[in-house]
């Protein structure tokens, strides 16, 4: 994953890919379907860490 302090940006593709065609993943699939299946990741990814941030800031 890349990341910086707080926040989720992305999986290292390369690495994702590489996964993908040792489990025996199609590569054409895997390019095709990744970058969809990163960007639902990140999204929830980052939500769930604002909620916990927000959750341990006290009022």
């Amino acid at each position: 994953m890349r990341v910086i302090p707080g926040a989720v940006l992305g999986w290292d593709m390369g690495a994702a890919l590489a996964m993908a065609q040792a489990l025996g993943v199609s590569q054409l699939i895997a390019a095709e379907l990744l970058p969809e299946i990163e960007a639902v990741m990140v999204r929830k990814l980052n939500e769930q860490m604002a909620e916990r941030s927000t959750a341990m800031t006290p009022i």
